[in-house]
């Protein structure tokens, strides 16, 4: 049961559980701040009007080009 909770998955996309520890955490601090600058934008539009979408598709990039 401990190796499917931690260590299955991660071994899917090639990490180790740490590996993938620091890769979705990463991945979650990115959609903080894309979170954040789309809030900032709905309420004054003139900033950051691709701030979010950017991060989005970075994001998008590099899960798109992971091991699966």
């Amino acid at each position: 049961m401990i190796n499917r909770i931690f260590f299955a998955h991660p071994a899917t996309v090639d990490e180790t559980f740490f590996q993938h520890m620091r890769f979705a955490g990463a991945f979650s601090a990115k959609l903080f701040l894309a979170g954040g600058a789309a809030l900032v934008h709905a309420v004054i539009p003139c900033l950051f009007e691709k701030t979010a979408s950017t991060i989005i598709n970075d994001l998008h990039a590099r899960m798109h080009n992971r091991s699966h």
